[in-house]
């Protein structure tokens, strides 16, 4: 039992690196989402990565959902 859960850790990871990796190097803009709010007022700059959230989010929601299994 332990050993196939392992088993699936590792798996998981090694797809999760892989992705990140191909991400990574096709230059997808991660953190500028359309949805994202940016201000920009003289010196003064405002991030809000509101869209970038909702994906991590569900992103995370769908691999702790994989665990669970």
């Amino acid at each position: 039992m332990v050993q196939s859960f392992m088993g699936k850790t590792l798996v998981l990871i090694g797809l999760a690196i892989t992705a990140l990796g191909l991400v990574v190097m096709l230059g997808v803009p991660i953190f500028r989402l359309p949805g994202d709010i940016v201000v920009k007022r003289g010196n003064f700059s405002f991030y809000l990565p509101l869209a970038t959230s909702i994906v991590v989010s569900i992103l995370l929601t769908l691999l702790f959902a994989l665990f669970r299994r």
